[in-house]
């Protein structure tokens, strides 16, 4: 039987860009069903993405990427899809990549879309990209396999990981992304990455020099460490270690 998959786009106060962003999931994944997840916005953002043809899922406060991801991912498991894949609202994430991450999963739990990896000129200032070089060797050592952009959002994943995500996905600061990883490994679940390439930020702006840096950095180490020693449900393949 053919895998259902699903985009899952969260989104707080894209409104300028979500639209677009299901029209182009539309066009490069077009058998996937779209479920935007509105983090609370305080914009058109649900109204943008449901004139585009989305699912929407409204939610009544703010939760983050992690919280919204994890409504995502229990939507899914509910719903009977058996792929999902993350795409940020913000137009960020280059979708005709969506079909290679797609692929990877015959191989794999888990498969980032990964800047710095051959296919992507995008920059960052020196010191973030060497935290970002940092967290990769620590993530790597980890998971027993060569990543060269952890911190990256644009993921997709399988059966067994979905049914992981949508019990024990965190919520915090940096555990979609770093701690989602740590959850993988101590599941048992393999994780790949694919090259991608990526657009600069439309809003916002990344943690740059080198005090930013450092804070960043010890946010993120702490949630690597939280990973480690917090107890998750896996599934009977995996063990918790």
């Amino acid at each position: 039987m053919a895998s259902r998959a699903l985009v899952v786009v969260p989104a707080l106060n894209e409104a300028p860009s979500v639209g677009a962003v299901v029209q182009s999931i539309r066009t490069d994944l077009p058998h996937a069903d779209t479920l935007v997840v509105d983090d609370h916005s305080s914009d058109e953002t649900a109204y943008e993405a449901r004139r585009a043809g989305a699912t929407v899922a409204q939610l009544p406060c703010t939760l983050g990427v992690g919280g919204a991801m994890r409504t995502g991912y229990r939507y899914a498991l509910e719903h009977g899809y058996d792929v999902v894949v993350q795409v940020d609202g913000d137009g960020q994430h280059d979708t005709r990549h969506l079909q290679e991450l797609v692929d990877g999963l015959a191989h794999a739990d888990v498969v980032i879309g990964a800047r710095f990896a051959g296919a992507d000129p995008y920059a960052v200032g020196r010191a973030r990209r060497g935290v970002m070089l940092l967290l990769a060797r620590v993530l790597s050592t980890l998971l027993g396999v060569r990543l060269t952009d952890v911190t990256s959002g644009y993921r997709a994943v399988g059966p067994r990981a979905l049914r992981v995500y949508a019990e024990n996905y965190p919520a915090e600061y940096l555990g979609d992304t770093l701690e989602a990883l740590v959850i993988a490994r101590r599941c048992g679940l393999q994780v790949v990455q694919v090259p991608v390439r990526m657009t600069a930020r439309e809003h916002g702006s990344p943690s740059q020099g080198l005090l930013r840096s450092a804070v960043y950095l010890g946010r993120a180490l702490a949630a690597i460490g939280l990973g480690m020693v917090r107890r998750w449900s896996c599934e009977p393949a995996g063990e918790v270690l």
